[in-house]
């Protein structure tokens, strides 16, 4: 496993369980300790009544005593659960590889990813959850229907613990370092498991009683079936009938930013995925750089390059990688799997576009990885050179189009999609705004201007630290009065017609009117003086 709630698919190694329900376990508390304090979780054993089983099953045996929370993002969520992290014979770069043994079939809910919400992390494959789990420290709505929810924290002292471990300094708050392994604490000694143990609620008096965790009306997962196009990342292409597409949280240059996982045949789920990297050479650049990194695999035996060759994709020139490799699971079985990579070298980027099944099932889905590639676009490229294939009319009316769009500017600016400020504006567009038809008219046309001129926006945050931290602070003003839809009931068009004007204007205020307003009163006191 990769250290974030994603792995790379060709990693992934899937066994099932035998379901089970569990109503019991709806009285039955968790209480993990640590040095930073105690949490008390509580169960939905209605919704998700195999993770809630094994995690206690887990918690009885003794599991999870002496892991460690091992990946901490503050405002996000704290990971742990990873057998891993007790193993001395085991370095922190290999945390959030651990499991324990087999897997769980994913139980998707619309239990939204609230604070304190306890949800399984897992890889790219829907049904490789084992032990591993995350507890949401802010709201992070964007994971919700695509992570098994199973519980949440109950009591002051609870929140209280998960305020401290959040707060923990690690490798990358101390020493600036962004690699793998960055969100592991600077002091493990404080995110360690002590002591778990499970109890009955009537054993905790005073254990307060939560209102029922609130839910979404929001789909799980969006499933693939013709052209898929992503505008934060700036890319379209075919998708099989039916594969669950997912955009993984990236950490690293390693973690794909798209997978598309299809159903599981054996051990494994087949998967594309699209990887993009920032590349100021070429494609023969490009490729040495691909064989350089996979060559230590080549050394150790482990991968196997079949066969290389120059083509042409949709009218890019691509180079493509024909590799298989053999890992071992955790029933210490030898797995043969095969990769077809293409790489493509546009507008200063490097799109890696990957096909991964076992070596039996390979030649009977690899059409689709045909069709991937025959249909992919680079829509960032197409958007410049706006002549070239698609006219920049046309490109705006698919990009105003695509459900879940991202603030481009916004990402840059903060960093990740990950960030709070991000997804409190994806929350207020898909919470607030798209609910309703003058909402959603708005977008449109707000989305046909915005794509003109984001991705460029965007593209210079990135390579100029000064503008990005400018922009970082002209976006504080607009943020803050967002915040005010949060605290409002939005029931009807008139009402959300009234809010937005009311926000438009005070934008206007704070931006333009007030500025001008002080730059007058300074010309005036400079005349009198």
């Amino acid at each position: 496993m990769n250290k974030i709630l994603f792995l790379i698919p060709f990693l992934i190694f899937s066994i099932s369980i035998v379901p089970y329900t569990f109503a019991e376990y709806e009285d039955t508390i968790v209480i993990i300790e640590t040095p930073s304090g105690k949490m008390f979780i509580e169960f939905f054993p209605d919704v998700a009544p195999n993770h809630v089983e094994n995690f206690i099953k887990l918690s009885e045996e003794g599991f999870y005593t002496q892991t460690i929370f091992h990946r901490i993002i503050n405002g996000f969520m704290i990971q742990g659960g990873d057998p891993w992290t007790k193993d001395l014979n085991k370095s922190m770069e290999d945390w959030g590889r651990g499991n324990p043994g087999y897997t769980i079939d994913a139980e998707f809910n619309q239990i939204k990813h609230d604070r304190g919400i306890v949800s399984m992390a897992r890889s790219a494959d829907p049904d490789s959850a084992g032990s591993q789990f995350f507890i949401v420290h802010e709201n992070s709505h964007f994971l919700d229907g695509e992570y098994t929810v199973f519980g949440r924290i109950v009591s002051d002292e609870s929140f209280e613990t998960l305020d401290r471990l959040a707060n923990l300094d690690t490798l990358k708050s101390v020493t600036g370092f962004d690699g793998p392994g960055a969100d592991t604490p600077n002091n493990a000694g404080l995110a360690i498991v002590t002591n778990v143990e499970v109890v009955q609620r009537s054993e905790l008096p005073n254990l307060p009683v939560l209102e029922d965790p609130r839910t979404t009306h929001k789909s799980p997962m969006k499933t693939g079936g013709g052209k898929y196009t992503n505008t934060d990342y700036g890319v379209s292409f075919n998708t099989p009938q039916g594969w669950l597409i997912q955009t993984p949280v990236r950490v690293d240059s390693n973690t794909p930013n798209i997978v598309v996982a299809g159903p599981k045949t054996g051990n494994i789920s087949p998967a594309l995925t699209v990887t993009i990297t920032k590349s100021e050479s070429n494609l023969d650049k490009d490729v040495e750089n691909f064989k350089n990194q996979i060559q230590p695999l080549v050394d150790q035996g482990v991968l196997f390059i079949e066969n290389e060759s120059r083509i042409i994709a949709n009218g890019y020139d691509a180079h493509l990688f024909i590799t298989k490799a053999n890992f071992e699971n955790q029933n210490e079985e030898i797995m043969e799997i095969a990769f077809a990579t293409a790489l493509i070298h546009e507008n200063n980027k490097l799109y890696q576009l990957q096909y991964m099944n076992t070596i039996e099932n390979y030649f009977a889905q690899d059409a689709l990885f045909n069709d991937m590639i025959n249909s992919f676009e680079a829509i960032s490229t197409l958007s410049e050179n706006p002549d070239d294939n698609i006219s920049m009319e046309e490109w705006k009316e698919q990009t105003s189009s695509i459900e879940g769009g991202g603030c481009l500017i916004a990402t840059a600016a903060y960093g990740s999609e990950m960030a709070p400020q991000v997804q409190f504006l994806r929350e207020l567009r898909d919470g607030k705004v798209m609910t309703t038809q003058s909402g959603t008219a708005f977008m449109t046309g707000f989305n046909q201007f915005y794509y003109s001129f984001s991705p460029a926006v965007a593209d210079y945050e990135r390579e100029n630290p000064v503008f990005k931290e400018a922009v970082k602070v002209t976006l504080t003003p607009l943020l803050t009065s967002l915040t005010l839809l949060n605290y409002v009931d939005v029931d009807s068009e008139q009402e959300i017609l009234g809010y937005g004007i009311g926000i438009i204007l005070l934008n206007i205020g704070m931006y333009f009117v007030a500025p001008a307003a002080a730059i007058i009163a300074i010309k005036n006191r400079i005349k009198r003086n």
